[in-house]
């Protein structure tokens, strides 16, 4: 069994985005719009996320998972308390600085609610914004751990890095006297994964180091190599772009998978055949994919985006999450306090099982699986075991 993890936040830009602040353009944050000021009038919802940019295919399945999570949540009528959810879509490209523009825009014309935050670095800028303004924001796909506890306004509908990372530390068992190797590239990307590992396995009594790949590397056998020498209990694969089919192939040639438990991320579909003959030999934490669940949530998210020509994929859960967490929290009041206060501790069943919003800090306490690629054209992904929300559960931020 894991050990109870510690609370944990990686670094991210949150000092310099609290310096943000709305300009007199942007209007009074008590002013009506969004909630509206009558009870006919529509509730407005301000979807900021990646329609373009490296992350479109991720904004999209949320996008989809938010269409058909609305639907599901309003039993087809768009409606709660018989005014009518309307949601208004700004895409971010996966920039910082446009998002925290969109944002401010959205909130002076009144919006209380914005919710999408594909990536983390969008996140941790909208984030002090809303909470300065007092607007409702759930944050989606954004992993970064410093979204939880980052104020009482920030919520979030996916998951985190630390239930990534107890995930993956779950098909070790107990990590003390573990040896743990990080194998990444040696960029922001790698470096975040990295200290995250370290964060949430070291003081669980693992031993952590790091082998970081210089992001130009072609050649990957002289690091395969060293992960071979290095002899780990657990390595963890943080890798991404057209270089992953080659590392994994030497990983592979190398022999590293005879004597690691050898576990990654498994990432959206269009990733899957870059892990070629090894996939078999890969343990996988996921967040989720297609069919994992079982669930009557699941069921009917994957019939709604089906029928609206989609496919449901590893973000879809978030959007259809972030969904069913507004359509209740404004059947309970429209402010954003009161829309915070519906949230914060409660349980509900999602397309992933029992979801519960920890009242302490908003941390999105969830299932996680295991899972294994079968080799073929294309791959498929296969369950290997459902972890409940406690064994996985970031530790509780302290405010």
């Amino acid at each position: 069994m894991l050990r109870k993890p510690l609370a944990v936040r990686l670094p991210a830009a949150l000092a310099a985005a609290a310096a943000l602040i709305l300009t007199a353009s942007c209007g009074s944050p008590g002013s009506g719009g969004a909630t509206g000021s009558k009870a006919s009038d529509p509730v407005k919802v301000g979807l900021v996320y990646s329609k373009s940019g490296p992350l479109a295919t991720y904004g999209k399945q949320y996008l989809e998972g938010f269409e058909a999570g609305l639907d599901y949540a309003t039993k087809g009528t768009g409606k709660v308390g018989g005014r009518k959810i309307e949601v208004t879509q700004a895409d971010d490209a996966g920039d910082p600085s446009k998002a925290v523009a969109a944002a401010k825009d959205l909130i002076g014309q009144g919006y209380k609610i914005i919710a999408g935050a594909t990536s983390s670095g969008v996140a941790t800028q909208v984030s002090p914004l809303t909470e300065q303004n007092k607007v409702l924001f759930l944050s989606g796909p954004a992993a970064t751990d410093a979204v939880t506890g980052a104020g009482p306004y920030t919520f979030r509908s996916g998951r985190q890095t630390t239930q990534d990372i107890n995930t993956a530390a779950a098909f070790v068992g107990d990590m003390s006297g573990k040896k743990v190797t990080v194998f990444a590239q040696d960029n922001a990307f790698g470096q975040a994964n990295a200290a995250g590992v370290k964060a949430v396995l070291a003081p669980q009594g693992a031993k952590v180091e790091s082998l970081l790949v210089p992001a130009a590397a072609n050649d990957f056998t002289p690091f395969a190599t060293q992960a071979k020498k290095a002899g780990a209990d657990l390595m963890f694969v943080a890798w991404a772009g057209t270089s992953a089919k080659a590392m994994w192939t030497a990983l592979g040639q190398q022999g590293v998978f005879e004597s690691t438990k050898v576990v990654t991320g498994l990432d959206i579909e269009a990733t899957w055949p870059s892990y070629g003959k090894v996939a078999e030999h890969v343990d996988f934490l996921a967040h989720y994919f297609a069919g994992a669940a079982g669930t009557e949530a699941e069921k009917a998210m994957t019939e709604r985006v089906t029928e609206a020509g989609g496919q449901v994929g590893l973000f879809t859960v978030d959007g259809f999450t972030a969904a069913q967490m507004i359509v209740h929290a404004v059947g309970k009041g429209t402010s954003a306090d009161a829309m915070a206060k519906a949230l914060e501790g409660w349980s509900f069943e999602g397309v992933k099982g029992e979801i519960t919003v920890r009242a302490e800090d908003h941390a999105l306490l969830q299932p996680m699986f295991q899972a294994r690629l079968k080799n073929g054209t294309p791959p498929t992904a296969e369950l290997v075991k459902t972890l409940e929300a406690d064994a996985v559960a970031p530790g509780v931020v302290k405010k």
